[in-house]
């Protein structure tokens, strides 16, 4: 089982040094992009991953690019690995006559992180065997907040910058399962359809001549209650200057306005999902068309995130071991009839 721990890292000078890599990266990912789009325009077809990187490994040998051994050698491999993955969505969608556009150029200050796979870091462990908060990425120091236990082998390791400015550092481990919460079996299910005022309306379930309704959960909106602030910050960046300091500081609060309710989203549906685990041994969900609510309800189906809710939900009840699925009424009938 693969497990990806997040952890925010201290506000220090060296991060300075992180920033300085995710940048460098950056320059690295446009210049294979050029390369890419002129090697299309020579020889109309692509450029394979093997050739980039030993084109990349002849390139640092000049002085000119001398600089790029700053970033790992394997971290550079992760960049040409996600061109790669990406040019090969995009012909594959060209083949289903999926309109898509290719990979492109990406600005320094919007590149988001670099990748480390094997080599490059080194995660210190306290006396009792356990990881430390003090990671060493490419022979520096760094600290972060560690709120959990790190369980599970060490596959990559990644630094990732937000709107913000902050770093945060990802943990990609292989785990055996050993983290999965022991549930008691309740021998209870539901069924429940998503909704606008209320977040999930139960449905009824008839089993055996057997009528199971549970309760409905409420909608919290929450960007319906923090739109007047978003407006307000909206109107004042409008007013501002282009590109003055003024412009920056009303971006950066609303940046910050806007990851508050996401992360109040995110923590809603958290708790959400492990509540419906504890408590039911399967929960069936009715699906509606949301492209076609999309439409008419955009902004509402948004700030509900009933996409999110799902997949949180049955990455959750894989540690419950509880049965999470699209209701249909043949299920219960296959299930629980016999």
């Amino acid at each position: 089982m693969i497990k990806t721990y997040c952890f925010k890292m201290y506000g220090r000078k060296q991060n300075k040094r992180l920033v300085a890599l995710i940048e460098l990266a950056a320059e690295i990912y446009n210049h294979c992009i050029a390369l890419h789009k002129r090697y299309y325009k020579l020889y109309k077809t692509h450029l394979n991953k093997n050739k980039l990187q030993a084109h990349i490994a002849k390139l640092k040998k000049l002085d000119r690019y001398k600089h790029w051994y700053e970033l790992n050698s394997q971290a550079i491999q992760e960049i040409t690995d996600r061109i790669e993955r990406a040019y090969t969505l995009f012909f594959r969608n060209l083949t289903r006559k999926v309109r898509t556009a290719p990979p492109g150029f990406k600005r320094r200050k919007k590149y988001k992180s670099f990748t480390l796979k094997l080599r490059g870091y080194k995660l210190l462990k306290t006396n009792t065997g356990e990881y430390d908060n003090t990671v060493f990425i490419m022979g520096r120091k760094y600290k972060f907040f560690k709120s959990r236990e790190i369980k599970g082998t060490i596959k990559t390791v990644t630094v990732k910058r937000n709107k913000l400015g902050d770093l945060y550092i990802y943990f990609v481990c292989e785990t055996d399962n050993a983290d999965s919460k022991i549930k008691t079996v309740t021998g209870k299910i539901a069924g429940f359809e998503f909704g606008f005022k209320t977040y999930l309306k139960a449905v009824n379930i008839n089993i055996k001549d057997i009528n199971i309704r549970e309760n409905d959960i409420e909608s919290p909106s929450f960007f319906k209650k923090n739109q007047s602030a978003v407006k307000k910050l909206n109107r004042s960046f409008s007013r501002k200057q282009k590109n003055s300091n003024g412009m920056e500081r009303v971006k950066r609060k609303l940046y910050k306005q806007q990851y508050k309710i996401a992360n109040q989203r995110k923590d809603f549906q958290f708790k959400l999902a492990n509540e419906l685990c504890g408590k039911y041994d399967a929960v069936y969900i009715k699906e509606p068309d949301m492209k076609s609510m999309r439409k008419s309800w955009g902004k509402k189906i948004l700030d509900l995130a009933h996409g999110n809710f799902y997949g949180i939900l049955k990455h959750q009840s894989l540690k419950y071991g509880v049965t999470v699925s699209e209701f249909r009424e043949s299920c219960f009938l296959q299930q629980f009839s016999g």
